[in-house]
């Protein structure tokens, strides 16, 4: 049987404040058959993004589309403008920033799905009361193959 065409429109889409990151869920997977999410995520100015990082069961790619987004991976550091694609295979040590003092955009894609729940599950437990800290980013994390990376 035929899938329908998904639309999403400005201002749908499920969306999770995450302190200085702004999720909007555009697509989770259920449409995919899992294979598939797409979120918009802004960031805040001047705020840092999540510890270096490597994720074991999915890709992950950034389309930065407004504002500047600092991109480290491994020991390379770099700044990217809008238009930049960034993909972090499996495995990939990564994350991202905003250095500028205005916010900054990008589109963020994961196959399979699965990293969406992870943003959920933050914001479920801040929502209870907890503090988001190293041990809690890393207890949610590790329940999608993801994990922190240890610089020396």
């Amino acid at each position: 049987m035929a899938q329908e065409v998904a639309i999403v429109r400005p201002g749908d889409g499920e969306v999770i404040e995450l302190g200085p990151i702004r999720i909007r869920v555009l697509e989770d997977g259920g449409r995919t058959g899992h294979r598939l999410a797409v979120c918009e995520a802004t960031l805040a100015p001047r705020s840092s993004g999540p510890p270096l990082h490597r994720h074991a069961g999915h890709d992950e790619g950034f389309y930065v589309l407004s504002g500047t987004v600092r991109f480290t991976t491994g020991d390379r550091t770099w700044d990217a403008p809008p238009g930049t694609l960034v993909l972090a295979p499996t495995d990939a040590p990564h994350t991202f920033a905003n250095p500028a003092d205005e916010p900054a955009t990008f589109l963020a894609t994961f196959t399979p799905d699965l990293f969406v729940q992870y943003f959920r599950d933050l914001r479920d437990a801040l929502a209870q009361g907890e503090e988001l800290d190293e041990q809690l980013d890393r207890r949610i994390s590790s329940r999608y193959a993801t994990a922190p990376v240890h610089t020396p």
